[in-house]
């Protein structure tokens, strides 16, 4: 699909249409999209396409067939993104707080700054008749268009889970909540839930996370108490696993692998400040800009390396590791929830890819893993293949390496811990815990 420029005067609907564009048709991320598109707008602005985007990205499959059927032919060329701003027409219709007026007068509105003023009356015909024939109340039997997935996702999570695959389908769609993580080396938990409470932030406490706070409702994270301090980041609770499972420990020599934005670099760092040395490394130098930014916040002093994790002699020193956090490339199943955009991005073909990738990082960084140490193997995954098949495979096939179970009830046919999205309120996770025999 030919490339299409940002619309050269601003426009809240405008300007949206444009972000679904990009991440439908040019595969673009919504994050690299958004940000490119909220310069131009307000904070509120901001919020509120980045809540229309995302959940046009969630509902697609139904707002696409609803389209197929007020359409007569699908448009094309430069007329395409007009499609999209219909999407966004029949999401606010449907699925927003937006008045029905607002939702068709501004969005037949914005198709002059979209160059398709000749289109105005197009996109009002479809909006009027998708109220005048209540499409909305019509119910569609199509598991797969309501699930709100592609249909390669969906038998992928049918296969995998059987029985609870409509209650995966059903979190991966649902809104995730913002865990904090609290930088003990900085503050208290005492200390700053009584500043979130004097600042009249709603929060609650997980009992199987010691560091962690959960925001009850959407927060501007850069105004709560202690930001700048470095007094918390921002990590997911199945994230914050992360260094309570490899266990660092005082004078050790330790390697995140695939680190950025570095939250799992910090708490590592925060779980044991006494340790010798702690590497992040990253191939993305974009990314790491992250780690840098977001340990001199913390406070946090690591090495941090731009590298390719299958080619060591680029930038690693000769000297083993005692534990190494593989937090491996994988297909991100598991945070669709927090990133609606990841399952339109996603294709099936991926996934063997990825696990090739996975398998190979796992190979190499295997021989820089010292005779007694630790290997964290973790994805953002739900997919067996990148998973619990990924460590069957490699355990059988490396004679040096031991399962160090994570839970009791791991076995060699059920290795590692799956976290499934909204487990205990966590994204979806799955963690491997390996350790290197001394002989």
């Amino acid at each position: 699909m030919k490339p299409l420029p940002l619309p050269k005067q601003k426009n809240l609907r405008a300007d949206c249409a444009w972000v679904i564009y990009q991440i439908l048709e040019q595969g673009k991320s919504s994050r690299e999209c958004l940000e490119r598109v909220q310069r131009r707008h307000n904070a509120k602005d901001n919020a509120w396409i980045q809540e229309m985007s995302l959940g046009v990205m969630r509902r697609l499959p139904l707002l696409q067939y609803w389209l197929r059927s007020l359409l007569d032919r699908p448009l094309k060329g430069n007329k395409k993104v007009i499609e999209h701003l219909i999407l966004l027409g029949l999401y606010q219709l449907n699925f927003s707080r937006v008045s029905n007026h607002a939702a068709v007068g501004e969005t037949v509105a914005a198709a002059s700054y979209l160059n398709a003023a000749a289109l105005k009356g197009l996109v009002n015909a479809v909006l009027r008749n998708f109220q005048r024939e209540n499409l909305a109340d019509k119910p569609v039997d199509d598991a797969i268009i309501n699930s709100g997935l592609p249909k390669w996702l969906f038998k992928a999570i049918e296969n995998a889970y059987g029985a609870d695959a409509e209650q995966v389908r059903s979190e991966t769609n649902a809104m995730a909540p913002i865990w904090l993580r609290v930088n003990k080396l900085q503050t208290s938990m005492e200390a700053f839930t009584k500043a979130l409470d004097k600042a009249e932030v709603a929060y609650t406490l997980s009992e199987s996370h010691a560091d962690a706070v959960i925001l009850t409702k959407r927060e501007d994270i850069t105004a709560l108490p202690g930001f700048d301090k470095g007094h918390f980041a921002v990590q997911d609770g199945a994230a914050q696993l992360a260094a309570h499972y490899l266990k660092p420990q005082a004078n050790e020599r330790i390697l995140d692998c695939c680190a950025a934005p570095g939250g799992k670099t910090g708490h590592i760092v925060e779980s044991a400040p006494d340790t010798e040395y702690v590497l992040a490394l990253d191939a993305d130098a974009t990314r790491l800009k992250r780690v840098e930014e977001n340990m001199t916040r913390l406070k946090h002093i690591v090495d941090i390396k731009q590298g390719d994790a299958a080619n060591p002699e680029t930038w690693w020193d000769g000297i083993p590791f005692d534990r190494i956090l593989l937090d491996a490339p994988c297909s991100a199943t598991g945070v669709i929830r927090r990133h609606p955009d990841i399952r339109w991005l996603r294709k099936s073909n991926d996934i063997d890819n990825l696990a090739q990738l996975q398998r190979r990082i796992l190979d190499t960084l295997w021989g820089l893993l010292k005779p007694g140490g630790t290997l964290l193997y973790a994805t953002c995954s739900i997919l067996p293949k990148e998973n619990m098949a990924q460590i069957q495979q490699f355990l059988s096939d490396t004679p040096d390496a031991t399962l160090s179970p994570i839970l009791k009830t791991e076995t060699l046919d059920k290795p590692g811990r799956q976290i499934t999205p909204g487990e205990q309120q966590m994204d979806g996770f799955y963690y491997a815990r390996l350790v290197k025999s001394l002989d």
